[in-house]
């Protein structure tokens, strides 16, 4: 298995900030490449209006004519004050996101070579998500047991040698200028999605683009957004990861803003994780 590609965008943010250009030359960039599969890592739109799905949904729509997508729900694209702490049920929260997106909040994307997981960190204002900061309130996630167990059963009935990826909105790694984590409780869920068997970890939430390692075993690809709300005034930009045998090389493209074109800027290659050759033998 070799030669796999994936175009990780997240922070889409359709409404009043969306870097239309930035979104089009993205659009135009993934035609050309022709990945294996695109993910969106969450915050499709800015504030969970109907207008601002209906355009997230054209927008996907288009991208599913080059290749399949995966996209899963951000904090923005969720109406926690429809239920807050859950009292009233997660239906209420998503009920617009599935409106435009469909029932199922935590997609499966099978294609050759990998297995590509969703999974619900976008739990509005939940008992999971609170911190001793009142401007967490809405804005940390959380990742429940229950997320992460049906992760592992995923994960657990995988082709032999298929590369496992698991897909959240929040950061699991803290952002270089934020220092920010974007889980509530982000230790335990660290260690629980090491504890899945995922090769890889795509998230966003933070609005800056990174790479590393999650508790020094997991490869962790963070997408920046492709709106004006960028960190620091920096640049839009997206990752594009290639997943070989051994490695997986991660590649960020940036926004620039003269030339109205992205450009490949960082790479950082990662050597596959171990416990995917113990996986692997053990299948044999």
């Amino acid at each position: 298995m070799t030669g796999i590609v994936l175009v990780h965008l997240s922070d889409l943010h359709f409404g009043s900030v969306a870097e239309l250009d930035a979104l089009e030359d993205a659009l135009r960039f993934i035609v050309e490449l022709a990945p294996s599969a695109t993910v969106i890592s969450g915050d499709l739109t800015m504030r969970a209006r109907h207008g601002e799905f209906a355009a997230a949904r054209l927008y996907i729509d288009r991208l599913k004519l080059t290749a399949p997508v995966l996209a899963v729900p951000g904090n923005h694209d969720t109406q926690w004050w429809q239920s807050p702490l859950t009292l009233l049920g997660n239906s209420r929260m998503h009920y617009k996101y599935r409106r435009w997106f469909g029932q199922d909040l935590t997609p499966v994307l099978q294609i050759p070579g990998a297995v590509i997981a969703g999974a619900l960190s976008a739990n509005g204002v939940a008992p999971g998500s609170l911190s001793r900061n009142p401007n967490d309130i809405a804005v940390k996630g959380n990742l429940p047991v229950s997320e992460t167990r049906r992760l592992t059963k995923i994960f657990e009935a995988a082709p032999a040698g298929a590369y496992r990826v698991a897909v959240l909105h929040h950061n699991v790694l803290p952002g270089r200028l934020s220092g920010r984590m974007g889980l509530a409780h982000w230790r335990s869920a660290g260690q629980r999605l090491v504890a899945t068997g995922a090769d890889l970890v795509l998230c966003g939430h933070d609005h800056e683009e990174g790479a590393g390692l999650l508790n020094n075993q997991v490869v962790v690809s963070t997408a920046n957004t492709l709106s004006t709300r960028t960190r620091g005034a920096r640049p839009a930009s997206f990752n594009v990861i290639r997943l070989q045998s051994d490695r997986i090389e991660i590649e960020f493209q940036v926004w620039d803003t003269a030339a109205r074109r992205f450009a490949s800027s960082e790479r950082h290659a990662f050597a596959r994780p171990e416990h995917s050759a113990v996986r692997t033998a053990a299948r044999r």
